[in-house]
């Protein structure tokens, strides 16, 4: 057998690659043209070989005894094991492993009847062991990278909607904060826009935590969805906004807004998307500039736009600044979540976040929701 498979090694290879291609979805890498089935028949070949030879130790240390080794992979094991890991980040499935290997056999099944070349039941076995040791540590390897895979994802994802928990957390404690200490100068009454930004702050903190406990609970409400003023929507920012102003030392300017516009969706958790984008503002504005915030409609869309003046953003940011943990600016003190926090908030709300670059000056985060109508 071995010198059969030899005479007609391309034969086979291209009948393999035949069977791929009539496969769909299914395209052979050129890695896994030279390393895969091919390198697969080759070591069939010296195992054969070996065998016909009378070298049963070097057959078994080229492809393994029956059942495998799951301790000490042949050599043949090893190759196998590297196609199935390359098949996983390839996107296929576990089908396509075992598809691989039952694709070479038929082809040599096929071509063997067509050339009319007999071979041994002791020949055919070896085929089989060899085939059944491949798919095995292919299989093998493909469950073990996968799992590992699987187990990073969530723990990333869980890494991540942990870190956004923190990160909410700490934004409302951090506004409440700066309530308190302006309050606790006396200068300013509790019953003042700085006492409702104290106020809001910690009933936005038991909401938070409110909804962190759903995710535990599936039998919890969703998040209620109403209509609303856009002009008390941008107030409630701007009063929490002016306490980071006071604190970065810059001017924050907001424009008049339509007191008929409205806007609809969670209010709390739209407003947290706001502050997050006016936060992020105060931190990269240079210091005595000034961060301006505005907001309109426009048909059938309402726009909310944060205005800095940062300096503009690095090359490239635009595509990633709004993914979780990145940060493009020299200032590292944050988690990198607040932009992508208030893009998740708005898209939830059928809404759309997005910045403009304005090199050498700032930049400017637009929301853009749909309009409705005020009851």
């Amino acid at each position: 057998m071995h010198q059969f498979l030899s005479n007609n090694r391309d034969e086979l290879i291209e009948r393999c690659k035949a069977k791929v291609a009539r496969r769909p979805k299914r395209a052979a890498t050129a890695a896994q043209l030279a390393n895969g089935i091919p390198l697969f028949l080759d070591q069939l070949m010296r195992t054969l070989e070996a065998e016909d030879s009378g070298r049963t130790g070097e057959s078994l240390r080229i492809s393994g005894a029956a059942g495998g080794d799951a301790a000490h992979l042949s050599e043949m094991g090893v190759s196998a094991a590297a196609h199935g890991k390359k098949l996983l980040e390839l996107g296929f499935s576990v089908n396509q492993v075992v598809h691989d290997y039952g694709d070479l056999c038929q082809a040599i099944t096929d071509l063997a009847f067509e050339r009319d070349a007999p071979f041994s039941v002791d020949q055919f076995r070896t085929l089989n062991r060899c085939l059944d040791n491949a798919i095995a540590d292919a299989v093998t390897e493909f469950g073990i990278v996968r799992d590992a895979s699987v187990a990073l994802q969530q723990t990333a994802e869980q890494n991540e909607r942990l870190g956004m928990l923190v990160h909410e957390l700490r934004n409302y404690l951090h506004t409440a904060t700066l309530a308190f200490a302006a309050l606790e100068s006396g200068k300013l009454a509790i019953g003042g826009s700085t006492g409702a930004v104290l106020k809001r702050s910690l009933a936005a903190l038991s909401s938070l935590l409110n909804v962190s406990l759903s995710e535990v609970d599936a039998t919890t409400d969703t998040p209620h969805t109403e209509a609303f003023s856009l002009e008390l929507f941008v107030a409630d920012a701007s009063n929490a906004a002016s306490l980071d102003a006071g604190a970065k030392g810059c001017t924050f300017s907001v424009d008049n807004v339509d007191a008929d516009i409205g806007i609809s969706g969670n209010r709390e958790r739209l407003l947290a998307a706001l502050i997050n984008l006016l936060r992020n503002a105060f931190k990269f504005t240079h210091a005595h500039t000034e961060v301006k915030l505005r907001a309109f409609a426009d048909r059938d869309h309402v726009f909310v736009e944060v205005r800095d003046h940062c300096g503009g953003l690095p090359p490239g940011a635009t595509r990633s600044i709004f993914q979780p943990f990145v940060q493009v600016g020299d200032n590292k003190s944050g988690m990198g979540l607040g932009l992508s926090i208030a893009r998740r908030n708005v898209e939830a709300d059928g809404g759309v976040l997005t910045v403009q670059d304005m090199p050498g000056t700032g930049c400017a985060f637009t929301i853009q929701l749909p309009r409705r109508a005020l009851q």
